[in-house]
Order: C-alpha cells, then sequence, then structure tokens
C-alpha cells in the first residue's frame, strides 16, 4: 500500500470506451485517482457525477481524473452513458490494482464479512509520487476537497 511521497504503482487498464491507460504515460501532468465499490450505486454515481462537474477545472489544473473499479469496461460504457460522465472508467477486473493500492480489503454490511473496495482517492503529483491520500471517503464535497489539494500542488 504506496504512501505519501512514494512512486504510485503503475498500471495499464482498459478503460471505458475502448482502449487503455498507462498511469506513468499520464506525467508530467498530475493525476487523481479515486477508487469506487461498484457503477451505478448512489454513492459512486455521486461521485463520478461530482468529479465529472469539475473535470473542466480539474484539467485547466493539469490534472487528469481515472475512475477505478472492479466492474466490466460494459459496466462502466453503461454507467457511463446513463450519467454522461466525463472522466475515464478504468476496469481492474482482477483487482490487482487494488491489492497495490491497498483499497482491496475486508468489509462488513449488516453483519457480513466481504472483500471489497474501500472508497478512496489518491493525489499523484506530476513527478509520479503521492502527493495526497484520502481513506473511508464520505462523497459529500469530496471531489471540491481534491480540486482544492491539486490547486495546492
Amino acid at each position: 500500500m504506496p504512501d505519501i511521497s512514494e512512486t504510485a504503482p503503475d498500471f495499464t487498464l482498459p478503460r471505458d470506451g475502448g482502449g487503455s491507460v498507462t498511469l506513468s504515460a499520464l506525467r508530467p501532468g498530475a493525476v487523481v485517482l479515486f477508487f469506487y465499490p461498484r457503477d451505478d450505486t448512489s454513492g459512486c454515481t455521486t461521485e463520478a457525477v461530482a468529479f465529472s462537474g469539475l473535470a473542466d477545472a480539474f484539467a485547466d489544473a493539469g490534472t487528469t481524473v481515472l475512475g477505478i473499479s472492479k466492474d466490466t469496461v460494459a459496466s462502466h460504457d453503461k454507467f457511463r452513458d446513463k450519467h454522461a460522465l466525463t472522466v475515464p472508467l478504468l476496469s481492474d477486473a482482477d483487482s490487482d490494482i487494488c491489492e497495490k493500492y491497498g483499497v482491496w480489503r475486508e468489509k462488513s454490511m449488516y453483519g457480513k464479512k466481504f472483500l471489497g473496495i474501500e472508497r478512496s482517492t489518491f493525489l499523484i503529483g506530476s513527478d509520479g509520487r503521492i502527493a495526497k491520500v484520502w481513506r473511508k471517503v464520505k462523497v459529500p464535497g469530496h471531489a471540491e476537497e481534491v480540486l482544492e489539494a491539486v490547486k495546492s500542488l
């Protein structure tokens, strides 16, 4: 699990709409990775819509925003189209990247334990190092808080 000032684990993942994204290819720009549990659920939809709504502000700050979940590319395409999302959604179907970033965790709901993605966001600076980490994210106001952190890089 990478921490602040460590180099972010690199990856290439398939994305909505086809093709793939390689993290290191986005340098020297900064990158926001937001890991979310599942397409088209209320919290995940709210979060993805918020990041999409601020996409121009992130772009103006030289920052790429990427959403990552274990959902398939086909699921991402439906999610994107249904909610007019503008941030790329990457599929980590095998949870390899989720594990590298330490977001694949034991969770519990209604007394049952299961493995799933802990909603987390990583801000990666232009040097490829992690500048800030948010774990156990609460969605309201989160995208705005991340944007403020980007502006202070």
